[in-house]
Formats: C-alpha cells, structure tokens, sequence
C-alpha cells in the first residue's frame, strides 16, 4: 500500500482508510473530530462494519495522504466506542 505523504488532522479526508499497528484496514474515515475552541487533534470517528467508531487522538501514529495508522491491536480495534458528542468537522 502507497504510504502517502505526511498531512495535518485538518487535510484528512472523508474515506481515507484507517490501518491497525497490524497493517490491517479496519475502517474508513467518516469524521475528524476537533476541539475549536483549543484548535486541537481530538480524535477520527472511523466508519467499519460494525458501525461508526472513536479512534483517540493518542492512537493516532500517522496521518498521510493515503492511510491513517493506528497503534492499535486488531483486538484492540474490536472494542472500540462509538464516538460521543458533537461531531465538529464533517
């Protein structure tokens, strides 16, 4: 898979897909989640078959063009919350 280049939070678009540290594609980006009044990294609510999931800031290793990497198992990845709150960028 083409790594991509490195990118900001704020460039990552809708569908990009989002890897485990396995390499594994465990879902699709459907919103980048945002703190505005602190211009902070919140989080990626990531689209996967068993529905709309909340992937951390501080699990996030890689954002690029291509791919979102996480540090997360592919066990890990099971347990997933869904996201809570209001969903900022779209």
């Amino acid at each position: 898979m083409d790594e991509g280049r490195p990118i900001s939070y704020e460039a990552l678009a809708v569908g990009t897909p989002v890897l485990s540290s396995s390499g594994e594609e465990f879902g699709k980006v459907e919103h980048v989640l945002q703190i505005p009044e602190l211009d902070l990294f919140d989080g990626i609510a990531v689209k996967t078959k068993h529905g709309l999931r909340f992937v951390d800031r501080d699990q996030v290793t890689d954002i690029t063009t291509t791919l979102v990497r996480c540090a997360l198992t592919d066990e890990e990845v099971a347990s997933l919350p869904a996201p809570k709150g209001s969903l900022v960028l779209h």
